[in-house]
C-alpha cells in the first residue's frame, strides 16, 4: 500500500482521464516515454513562452509558468490541446489549492499555444470541494491492490499506457 498527504498533480490530471492510470502511477509504472503524443507535448511546453519563468518546482508541484506583475501571481499550465480540458483545469485549481494552502494567493492560466487559446482558472468553494472529493478517491485506487480494470474510452487510442490495457 502506497501512503501519501498530497497527490502528486499529474495523479489530479491522470484522474480526470482514467482511474487506472491513476493507480499505474502511483507505482511508478511511467507511460511509454517514446510515444509520439507524449513527445509532442514535451516539445510544446519547451519551445513555447521562451522568456517567461518556467517550471517551478513546489512540494510535489511542477508549475510550467509563472508570471508575476505588481499585484498578481498567475501560474500557467501549457498543454498541448484544450482535448483534455477538465483535466488540466483541475490540476492547475490544484496547484491553487496547494498554493492557497501554503498562504500564496494566485490565479491560473491554462495555455494551448497550438491553437492560440488562453482560459482563466479561479479556486471556487465548488472546485475546491470537488478537488478534496478527488483526493479522496485518489488515495482510494492507490490503495487497491490490483488496478481498476481497463474500460475503454476515447483517449485510450494515443494513451502511453495503451499496450498495457489492450494487448
Amino acid at each position: 500500500m502506497v501512503e501519501i498527504n498530497y497527490p502528486p498533480a499529474t495523479l489530479i490530471w491522470y484522474y480526470y482521464i482514467c482511474p487506472r492510470e491513476v493507480w499505474l502511477m502511483s507505482r511508478q509504472l511511467t507511460p511509454w516515454q517514446d510515444n509520439p503524443f507524449i513527445e509532442i507535448g514535451r516539445l510544446i511546453s519547451e519551445e513555447s513562452y521562451k522568456r517567461e519563468k518556467k517550471e517551478i518546482h513546489i512540494e510535489n508541484m511542477v508549475i510550467d509558468l509563472l508570471k508575476i506583475d505588481e499585484e498578481n501571481i498567475v501560474i500557467c499550465e501549457i498543454k498541448k490541446s484544450s482535448r483534455f480540458e477538465k483535466s488540466a483545469k483541475m490540476q492547475l485549481a490544484y496547484y491553487l489549492l496547494r498554493l492557497k494552502q501554503l498562504g500564496i494567493s494566485a490565479t491560473g492560466q491554462l495555455l494551448f499555444p497550438k491553437e492560440r487559446k488562453k482560459l482563466t482558472v479561479t479556486l471556487t468553494k465548488e472546485i475546491e470541494d470537488e478537488l478534496i472529493s478527488a483526493q479522496r478517491e485518489i488515495k482510494s485506487i492507490i490503495q487497491m491492490g490490483m488496478p481498476p480494470p481497463a474500460k475503454k474510452i476515447k483517449y485510450c487510442s494515443k494513451c502511453g499506457y495503451r499496450e498495457f490495457c489492450w494487448s
